[in-house]
């Protein structure tokens, strides 16, 4: 299969996705998947209903996955699959030399489609990909391979879902805990691996910050509950910060309260916080908890103070590690904008570790 053909049946697979949003789904008559030719006509209709029905199901399999997120999942990889996006990742690597390799992916289930990159990924590079999902997310991705392969049957000899124990891989992708890392480096030792730990998203704010950023702030921290790696769960701010713009720029996610889930871990962190005599902000539907750590409870955001920028940005350098991505108004070097958490770019690698080129090096 040529570079060309696998970016063409991913093109395609973004026109298909382009279809489904949370407020306006339209069947589009332009769209291959939508017909999948003369031997079984009725599969047009049934195609498309499958996914819109699947979207809607997705929270009864996972119950953080109201169909409001996985709608956002969807929406968001149906513009990140474009010609322009594809051409302009792939263009910065030569994968003519790529000799085909099986490739394990464990994938996590924290977010709707999390694993997708990975798989994309080891498929535009040129490899054979073996899946592992994660039991919270055992749907959705195996539906896009139907679509993909669907697209282009070439697809289906490159693409294989395991369920027991994986076997006859050459190298390895692992989304995980610190503790399931561990595990990980241990059982992969002996194959080429990119194995990735436990990470969180900053804000670093300095008080300027306008209304509109802060409630796209809220943005990177109430998207998918908070869940995901790239969601803000600590904020740095100055001495003598007042939050009260912040909380009022991000009422508009109060209905986040009303999901019982969310609703649950609130009421519980914020019982333990309280009994353990810590000092809390709360809005009724996000405490906030000055604290040095980077991870925080789904429903509550840490806080830190800072002296001077020039030694915070020393101190994030040097625990990189521990930090997915930083949002701030170009206070700091290498930020994203307020609100865009969520919305990576197909060049922006979990943990800035370039995929396609670990890819392009297995032997």
């Amino acid at each position: 299969m040529t570079l060309d053909t696998k970016k063409n049946a991913f093109i395609e697979l973004g026109k298909f996705l382009s279809q489904f949003s949370e407020k306006d789904t339209i069947k589009k008559k332009d769209i291959v998947e939508n017909d999948l030719g003369p031997l079984n006509p009725t599969l047009s209709q049934v195609f498309f209903e499958e996914f819109q029905n699947l979207i809607h199901l997705s929270q009864s399999h996972n119950g953080w996955y109201t169909p409001e997120q996985v709608y956002f999942s969807v929406q968001s990889w149906s513009e990140a699959l474009t010609e322009d996006n594809l051409n302009q990742w792939v263009g910065a690597y030569d994968l003519s030399a790529v000799q085909p390799k099986n490739i394990a992916l464990i994938l996590a289930g924290n977010i709707p489609l999390v694993g997708f990159h990975d798989f994309l990924s080891v498929l535009i590079a040129g490899h054979n990909v073996l899946v592992k999902t994660s039991s919270n997310d055992q749907h959705l991705l195996p539906f896009l391979s139907k679509c993909i392969i669907a697209i282009e049957p070439k697809f289906a000899n490159k693409i294989t879902f395991v369920e027991g124990k994986l076997e006859n891989f050459d190298a390895v992708i692992a989304t995980g805990s610190n503790n399931s890392a561990r595990y990980f480096d241990y059982y992969f030792k002996d194959k080429p691996s990119i194995i990735r730990k436990n990470r969180n998203s900053i804000a670093v704010l300095n008080g300027q910050e306008t209304t509109e950023q802060l409630a796209a702030l809220g943005e990177d921290i109430f998207r998918y509950f908070g869940l995901g790696c790239r969601n803000v769960s600590k904020i740095f701010v100055p001495k003598g910060y007042s939050f009260v713009p912040f909380f009022e720029a991000i009422f508009k996610y109060q209905d986040v309260i009303h999901y019982e889930k969310y609703a649950n871990n609130y009421d519980y962190n914020k019982a333990v916080f309280l009994m353990s005599n810590f000092k809390l902000l709360d809005n009724g539907f996000l405490t906030l908890k000055e604290d040095a750590s980077y991870g925080s409870p789904i429903s509550s955001v840490f806080y830190e103070f800072y002296e001077n920028l020039p030694d915070l940005q020393t101190r994030l350098q040097s625990e990189g590690e521990q930090i997915q991505c930083i949002v701030s108004n170009n206070l700091v070097e290498n930020s994203i904008p307020f609100g865009q958490t969520q919305q990576p770019k197909l060049g922006d690698y979990a943990d800035n570790v370039d995929t396609i080129r670990f890819l392009i090096t297995i032997k």
